[in-house]
């Protein structure tokens, strides 16, 4: 079976073609972070495509609205870190689904269904017309934030409660939560968090850098009138770049 794999998260896309090459079940026709781009190399690839790996939230275009413009119509497999999405839905209607970060279990959970799918044994839902419905259901439920973000720690996967969070930062190509007692390596990049954390209370403040409003203690000018984070566990200090300065002024009302 013929694939291709589409999530905007580089990492996402790397550690889930290793994953289905290890699994020897499948092959990997194509990949791509960028769904515009993806809309073309899918109608223009030489291989038929049986599957397709498909995030849901991506800037730009989500995975629902890609299927609407998309002109081949691919059995499908939604990848996700929102645990809404995990509906009944999905499995009532022959429709796969895989929970970020994905596991090797659930991955061939997933291409079992999508076997019996392809085999006549499991009906094939009429994709178009329930994603329509799917896309108009989960509209009407509202934006819906990381409560949690997963941390993977060996073998075990570990959810770190967002509100814990005093910020996440990025260092040597990892991303952290730092909660106060420690710093944890999650497995979603500063981009990513950027758009999927309330941004009510998560302000991005540097490239590298994201803030909860909620455990900032003070601001200060710093060296050359760069703004400086002050927490409050009364030691960490955090940046601000100077692009993102009056932004963050607005969001705490200054």
């Amino acid at each position: 079976m013929n694939v291709f794999l589409l999530d905007d998260e580089p990492l996402a896309v790397k550690r889930l073609r290793r994953l289905l090459e290890e699994t020897r079940r499948v092959c990997v026709v194509g990949e791509s972070t960028d769904p515009a781009q993806a809309l073309a190399r899918l109608v223009e690839i030489a291989e038929p495509v049986d599957a397709l790996f498909l995030d849901i939230e991506m800037p730009g275009l989500n995975g629902f609205q890609f299927l609407e413009k998309l002109e081949i119509e691919p059995l499908v497999i939604f990848t996700t870190a929102y645990d809404r999405y995990a509906l009944r839905a999905f499995e009532v209607n022959s429709i796969a689904y895989l929970l970020k970060p994905v596991e090797p279990e659930a991955l061939h959970r997933a291409l079992d269904k999508l076997d019996r799918i392809a085999g006549g044994s499991e009906p094939r839902a009429d994709l178009r017309s329930l994603v329509a419905e799917l896309g108009k259901a989960l509209g009407r439920t509202g934006p819906d934030h990381l409560s949690r973000v997963p941390s993977r720690l060996g073998d075990r996967i570990e959810f770190v409660e967002t509100h814990l969070v005093t910020h996440f930062y990025s260092k040597d190509k990892l991303t952290y939560a730092a909660t106060g007692a420690r710093d944890l390596v999650v497995d979603i990049s500063i981009a990513e968090l950027e758009q999927r954390l309330d941004p009510r209370r998560f302000l991005r403040i540097h490239r590298a850098t994201i803030v909860n409003a909620d455990h900032i203690k003070e601001l200060y000018t710093w060296f050359n009138g760069r703004l400086v984070v002050r927490l409050k566990d009364g030691k960490t200090e955090l940046q601000v770049a100077r692009e993102r300065t009056a932004e963050l002024r607005r969001s705490l009302g200054l």
